[in-house]
């Protein structure tokens, strides 16, 4: 069984084929996502036409998912016009194979659950930390979508209530503080030059740039005790680029277990494991499980 995984991301979309034990023919290509929704869908069957011989196709994607439908739920403006995108149908009307569609922290959660640091999990939360906070909630081994497949949410968990007031809905939420683009706002104010992540990482010799550091954790740490609070899971995976330094994930467990109570200490928090192909290994799944229910 052979399968076409793609995972369509903000700047890049990735894919490779499945072919039962690994991942090959990987590519990358620019998403041009300023270019709107429909010309993404061409670019996307583009994309899947350099390759041959598939049965089935599983879509990781930016955005809100339908996944009774395959459809985009909601999406922001930084892909305009994709709100409403037919993708399952696009995709089954062109190459005529099922497919699958999940947005892309669920199937990178998914991704982890089968082949990651979830493995072996039943129940779990996932967030990941770049441009904004996408999460996931898996129960019993699977998504837990919400009523408007919106479940999971959590860059808009309010945690500095002091800074709202304004018309912008972010003002004061888990996404404008606990982000990576938050950590770069916060150092840049020391140093301009450190606009990145890895920058800052490699500068945290400097006292002013380990406060900035450590107050970004804060931020992050109260979401995290928040969500412990309210679901008492036996992990929480924690994805992004920034989640691979060492320093931060020790910081962000002993300061979480310093502040919940006794009774919610067995959490584990981890660092992802699959990294950039865990959407794809999660729609993988996806479309794996599409293809035995239409077999039986």
């Amino acid at each position: 069984m052979k399968i076409i995984a793609v995972d369509i991301g903000g700047t890049a979309i990735k894919s490779g084929l499945w072919n039962g034990m690994e991942l090959t023919e990987q590519k990358e290509w620019e998403t041009q996502a300023s270019l709107g929704g429909a010309h993404l869908m061409e670019r996307v069957k583009e994309l899947i036409h350099t390759y041959q011989d598939f049965n089935g196709i599983g879509i990781s994607t930016a955005g809100e998912v339908n996944t009774e439908d395959g459809s985009i739920f909601y999406a922001n403006s930084n892909i305009p016009g994709y709100t409403g995108m037919q993708v399952k149908k696009i995709m089954e009307e062109e190459f005529h194979v099922p497919t699958a569609v999940e947005n892309d922290v669920n199937a990178a959660a998914l991704g982890e659950l089968h082949s990651g640091a979830g493995y072996g999990c039943k129940d779990f939360l996932c967030l990941t930390y770049g441009t904004g906070v996408g999460g996931c909630i898996v129960a019993d081994q699977k998504v837990y979508a919400g009523a408007s497949y919106s479940a999971g949410s959590f860059g808009g968990i309010v945690i500095h209530p002091e800074e709202k007031g304004g018309t912008d809905s972010l003002e004061g939420c888990y996404e404008r503080c606990a982000s990576t683009t938050a950590l770069v706002r916060r150092v840049k104010k020391i140093d301009s030059v450190l606009d990145n992540g890895k920058k800052i990482f490699a500068a945290m010799d400097r006292t002013e740039i380990r406060e900035q550091v450590d107050l970004w954790i804060d931020d992050i740490c109260t979401g995290l005790v928040t969500l412990t609070c309210i679901f008492n899971p036996s992990r929480i995976i924690l994805g992004g680029g920034v989640m691979a330094q060492e320093y931060v994930i020790s910081e962000i467990n002993r300061k979480v277990k310093r502040q919940i109570a006794p009774g919610l200490q067995k959490v584990e928090i981890v660092p992802a494991k699959l990294g950039n192909t865990a959407g794809m290994m999660g729609a993988v799944s996806l479309a794996e499980h599409l293809l035995k229910q239409e077999t039986n």
